[in-house]
């Protein structure tokens, strides 16, 4: 199954890509993961609905083995409690038994988790996007680096305001 190792190495670059573009405050980056995990979604409901085998697919699909003869799935062998008989280099299709949780199953259930983290990273990466590209308004240009604006009164937290005191120095 070359589809999904290939899928799987775009969603690792895409992740990098993500939490590169949120340590360095690159919004675009994390545009570009929120993108692909939009993408990711689709793929994977494409991955269980394969293993549901709706409509005409079936896990012998052109598209998940990209055309290589002897692709199957690792987890087909590999398996919790899996026993493998007449599992030889050339067997395209051994004979598994014992599997505690068959593979299609296991696929599914790999692909749902991969369905709910990409959501979970989607509606993040929206958020560090909107705090990235929102603006700061607390700076005020006009009157430099008062602690209020120049538009508004100085609000008085008491009855006196304190005022800078100049003092000179008088040697003798």
């Amino acid at each position: 199954m070359w589809a999904p190792i290939i899928g799987n190495f775009f969603q690792i670059i895409c992740v990098i890509l993500g939490l590169f573009g949120t340590y360095q405050y690159r919004p675009r980056y994390i545009v570009v993961y929120c993108t692909w995990g939009v993408l990711w979604v689709a793929w994977n409901i494409f991955i269980i609905c394969v293993y549901l085998e709706l409509g005409s697919l079936t896990v012998e699909t052109p598209a998940l083995t990209l055309g290589a003869p002897q692709s199957i799935s690792w987890w087909r062998e590999h398996g919790i409690g899996c026993q493998v008989s007449n599992a030889t280099a050339t067997s395209t299709n051994p004979t598994v038994s014992g599997c505690l949780l068959d593979f299609t199953y296991v696929e599914m259930i790999h692909a749902a988790i991969q369905i709910v983290l990409a959501i979970i990273g989607f509606i993040y990466g929206i958020y560090v996007v909107y705090m990235f590209t929102e603006e700061d308004d607390s700076f005020d240009f006009i009157g430099g680096f008062d602690s209020y604006s120049a538009y508004q009164a100085p609000q008085k937290t008491s009855h006196m305001q304190l005022q800078p005191m100049y003092v000179t120095s008088s040697t003798c």
